[in-house]
């Protein structure tokens, strides 16, 4: 290995802590997002409309989020890469919070799959719903006008 510079290896530790650091960030992101979902699921399951909102809107913040910081995770991962740094510890902690960023990107797959299916299981009961009511005023003109026999002669008296 070529020797290297103290500003050189400063330069490269700075890197991997900032890449460490942002690593860290997206899976407490995940994290987030994680708990989200569970709590929409809770949602779902008990019909609760608002709060169902309120859930989709967060999620799609930390979505938002998450997008965000992977615009600078790969670049900082690609960096970090052709650095080529040498610290095992360092490597090994960042190997440890990349398979925990996969871990939990495969519990948020799961979750959200979870959701869509119990989603469309309501959908589908309420569609079911809506076709079995019974529409009193179907046949009739107007909501107000009835079948009756109607006279079809008049007698005016003058």
């Amino acid at each position: 290995m070529a020797d290297i510079t103290k500003e050189e290896l400063d330069e490269r530790v700075a890197l991997l802590r900032k890449f460490r650091s942002l690593l860290e960030q997206q899976r407490t992101k995940f994290q987030e997002y994680l708990t989200v979902l569970e709590k929409q699921e809770d949602s779902i399951s008990n019909e609760n409309t608002e709060a169902l909102l309120a859930h989709t809107e967060l999620e799609q913040q930390v979505i938002k989020n998450i997008s965000n910081l992977q615009k600078v995770i790969v670049p900082m991962s690609k960096l970090y890469k052709a650095s080529a740094i040498e610290m095992s510890a360092e490597d090994n902690s960042i190997n440890k919070i990349q398979d925990d960023l996969n871990d939990l990107q495969t519990k948020v797959l799961k979750q959200n799959e979870i959701n869509r299916d119990l989603l469309r299981i309501h959908i589908d009961s309420i569609k079911t719903q809506i076709n079995s009511f019974k529409n009193p005023y179907k046949n009739l003109s107007s909501v107000y006008a009835q079948r009756q026999a109607v006279a079809s002669y008049v007698e005016v008296n003058v």
